[in-house]
């Protein structure tokens, strides 16, 4: 199968990150999939690796530079997964540092991926930029303010996205997962009813419904993908 257009993915070696790019890859795409090095080999075949630093800008700008380097494939669309969680005390109880390492983790890989691709994304006449928040930014529960905190800012920052760029056929959703059915969380969880929890590989489906031309009328939707939870 010829690859016609490109997906840059972030978090590819993730929760989340094989099974979108599984769906990508069979619907056709070409993957450019930023990597922290030595981690290449948790890609599934045939995602092309970048090894790359997701906080540093440099790092980031030449990631996108190899997703839109190939004319045959042109970067048509951006899905930042990466980000991570991490518990805390009370809001009184929890170091600022702590605070700011979960914006860090979870808005600027975001912030960093999305600006250095919007320029190819225009160039090559529009796309889709699709993000990752989570139910605890619009349904948060106590010990996680920064965690909560940054996935509101993505939130904030794909309506931004959407109101800047959407005229120049650029469109930015965002996809707000409850707790995804990964073997971390089940081991971090073992009691849940893990039944209804939401599977990566129903996740990726919306992400690439997202992406693709089928969604050409949404821009700045906030999609619930919670399972049964």
């Amino acid at each position: 199968m010829i690859s016609t257009r490109t997906a840059l993915v972030t978090g590819g070696t993730g929760g989340l990150g094989p099974a979108t790019i599984s769906a990508f890859l069979a619907a056709g795409w070409r993957v450019v999939a930023p990597v922290r090095p030595g981690t290449a080999d948790r890609l599934p075949a045939g995602a092309a690796a970048v090894d790359a630093d997701l906080t540093v800008e440099a790092d980031v700008r030449a990631a996108a530079r190899v997703a839109a380097d190939d004319p045959e494939a042109p970067l048509r669309t951006v899905v930042n997964l990466v980000g991570g969680y991490a518990g805390a005390g009370l809001i009184a109880d929890t170091p600022v540092a702590d605070f700011e390492a979960m914006l860090t983790m979870n808005l600027r890989p975001t912030y960093l991926t999305t600006a250095a691709a919007l320029p190819y994304l225009i160039e090559g006449g529009g796309g889709s930029v699709v993000c990752v928040s989570s139910r605890a930014a619009v349904s948060p529960f106590p010990g996680a303010a920064g965690y909560v905190t940054a996935k509101a800012a993505v939130l904030a920052f794909a309506a931004a996205v959407d109101v800047e760029y959407r005229k120049r056929n650029v469109r930015c959703n965002t996809v707000l997962p409850s707790v995804i059915d990964t073997p971390a969380n089940r081991t971090a969880m073992p009691d849940a009813d893990h039944d209804r929890w939401v599977s990566p590989a129903e996740i990726a489906e919306v992400v690439l419904f997202l992406a693709s031309d089928a969604s050409a009328p949404t821009s700045g939707a906030q999609i619930p993908v919670y399972g049964q939870a």
